[in-house]
This record gives C-alpha cells, structure tokens and sequence, in this order.
C-alpha cells in the first residue's frame, strides 16, 4: 500500500513537471505547473496563465482545479506543484500561494496532500499543515466560505488592524 502511494505521488510530480512546459509566463519566466488527483482516480493538469494585468493571471493550481471543477469532479486527493525558471529544470519548492490555497480549503478537507518538489526531492504536506499559522485580518473575514470557517475555525486569529504596527 505505501509503495502504490509513493509510485502515485511520483507520477504526479512528473505530470506536473510536464504541465510546466505549456505554462503562458512571458511576464515572469517562471514556469509552474500542477497535477491534481481526483477521487474517481482522474488527473488534471494544470500550468501558470499570465497576464500583462497581473490580477488576470492564473496560477497552474488554480488551473487544474478549475478544470477539474468544469467537468464536475469535486472530491480531490493531492496536488503536485512543480516551478522554476522556464526551460530549466525545478531548482526549489515552489509553494502554493494564498489565492491557490483558499481555492484548496473550498474544495478539499485538511487531509489533502501537497507535494512540492524541487526536481529532486519530494515534500508532502497536508491542507491543514499548509494552514498552520494562518491569520484573517478584522474586517476580511467574511471573504472565508462558512465551510472554510468550520473546518478551520482553530487556525483563524483575528487581528485587529491597528494592532498592525505600520511601516
């Protein structure tokens, strides 16, 4: 059984490390790509979208899910996230950032795994590890799906802005 699982999480990372190859970044030159697990056994490839208007790109995260989600599929198991420079091979972990995660809590329970690789190596992380130390600013709040809220409500601080000390 743990053999299967780390020949499963192999092969995502190299799904995603492929999915890098087709990513839209001339923005940037950094190149991710994603391979998102689905419950039925399916696998949905993702790759970074950019945008001359940043807020219009699309992360290879998102990318997956949102394909996934199109073609109804709502039940997720991993995730592998694979970035680096274009053309070059992965040379470090390349995590998820807040956008992408707040679309994992949407969808998937704190036991989803990450698997962030740097080409080499292998990190494995669950949802709710990845939510650790996460802190929602008053007033932001109600951004956060109820479902979101349930699942994580021991994780949420609430931090009143002018306890922020400014810069």
């Amino acid at each position: 059984m743990k053999e299967q699982r780390e020949m499963i999480r192999l092969a995502l990372v190299q799904r995603a490390k492929e999915a890098r190859k087709k990513a839209y970044c001339p923005y940037s030159g950094f190149a991710v790509g994603a391979a998102l697990l689905c419950a039925d056994g399916s696998v949905y490839d993702g790759c970074n979208i950019e945008n001359a208007g940043f807020t219009a790109t699309c992360c290879a995260e998102r990318t997956a899910f949102f394909r996934a989600v199109n073609d109804g599929k709502r039940d997720f198991k991993a995730i592998a996230i694979a970035g680096g420079r274009a053309g070059e091979e992965p040379t470090g972990i390349c995590a998820p950032c807040g956008v992408c995660r707040q679309v994992m809590a949407e969808f998937c329970g704190p036991g989803f795994e990450i698997l962030l690789t740097d080409g080499h190596s292998l990190q494995v992380q669950t949802l709710e590890e990845l939510h650790a130390d996460l802190i929602v600013l008053a007033g932001f709040l109600y951004i956060l799906s109820p479902a979101f809220i349930d699942r994580y409500e021991n994780r949420i601080i609430n931090i009143h802005p002018a306890l922020i000390p400014s810069f």
